[in-house]
């Protein structure tokens, strides 16, 4: 597995998304070494994307058609007990697996449990009576967890042994489950809704970085080229838009910022707006009818300043500072 990764990694580069050129050289170099990574950032700027590139430099393998990826040493309850399974050709893509980190997640989904039907048949402590959980379904391959910090302390110590030494120990049972696999987790630092990430479990890390498009050059190109494009949108229209909402991110009075999914649905909002007026081409005008709807929720004032004013108020005064009344002035 690991083996395999490193040749790609050496020959091949992440290309689904622009930038980012520090964080790419940090996963690749975690990976080269088949390290677990978390990859750190605030939302919509592109972890999850990071991510799943991964997956599109995995080559393609063969492996057993039991659905556990078991190739030379059997991992799932068909494989080890001799159950014949046919062998079949997978891809990067279908060897990786994800998992959205969630407070209602168990380690029983991710490790997995015992069919009690088949615990009456061949006993509580038999392999045919052990269901694998996701983990297993990452085997030779990627698990992929999205918001592992939203997931309960208890899960992340299901956790550990597996990351550390490639096996998982379930329940009563005697014998260990071995489970292949890289790990990449996301988390938002910022995010106060969910868990700590405990000392030991980070310590099977390594941390990953990323950051807000480099450029206002770079995040334009960005939406230019994630947004839906439906009708002409003006360059310098594209980059006015682009830059207040990255001047929203150097906001003092603002704690929680705009991501750059924000401006992709400016982009596509305004593009709506233009078209339920008729018209084949945005103005700025258009742009601002969609500011309200498309910020006001994604941004949250600190404490200090929310006293004064609403983060609606707070835009309707930054968008007249920017744009003011004119709708013909890009600012």
């Amino acid at each position: 597995m690991e083996q395999q990764l490193q040749q790609t990694l050496l020959q091949k580069n992440f290309t689904d998304i622009l930038g980012q050129g520090n964080a790419k050289q940090q996963l690749k170099s975690a990976l080269l070494m088949g390290r677990h990574v978390i990859i750190v950032g605030r939302p919509g700027i592109g972890k999850t994307t990071l991510a799943k590139n991964v997956a599109e430099l995995l080559p393609a393998i063969e492996v057993n058609d039991c659905g556990y990826n078991c190739s030379g040493k059997a991992i799932c309850p068909g494989c080890k007990t001799g159950k014949k399974a046919g062998r079949k050709k997978i891809s990067g893509r279908e060897r990786f697996v994800r998992v959205q980190g969630s407070p209602d997640l168990t380690s029983e989904d991710l490790l997995g449990d015992i069919d009690p039907i088949k615990a009456l048949k061949f006993g509580p402590a038999s392999v045919e009576a052990f269901s694998p959980g996701k983990i297993f379904r990452a085997n030779n391959g990627i698990l992929f967890f999205d918001e592992v910090n939203r997931c309960p302390a208890k899960l992340q110590n299901a956790l550990l042994q597996v990351l550390e030494e490639k096996k998982a120990t379930i329940g009563s049972y005697s014998m260990d489950f071995d489970a292949d696999f890289i790990f990449i987790g996301t988390l938002n630092p910022h995010d106060s809704t969910t868990e700590n990430l405990s000392e030991v479990f980070l310590d099977r890390c390594d941390l990953v970085y990323m950051t807000y498009p480099e450029t206002l050059e770079l995040e334009s190109q960005i939406v230019a080229e994630k947004g839906k494009s439906k009708i002409e949108f003006p360059g310098e229209l594209l980059t006015s838009m682009v830059g207040f909402v990255r001047e929203l991110r150097s906001n003092s009075k603002l704690e929680k910022l705009p991501s750059v999914r924000a401006s992709i649905g400016l982009y596509e909002r305004a593009q709506a707006n233009a078209l339920l007026d008729g018209r084949n081409k945005a103005e700025l005008q258009d742009v601002k009818d969609a500011l309200i709807s498309v910020l006001a929720h994604r941004i949250e004032l600190k404490p200090s300043a929310k006293y004064t004013e609403t983060a609606k108020e707070f835009l309707e005064e930054q968008i007249n500072e920017r744009f003011g009344a004119a709708s013909g002035e890009y600012g």
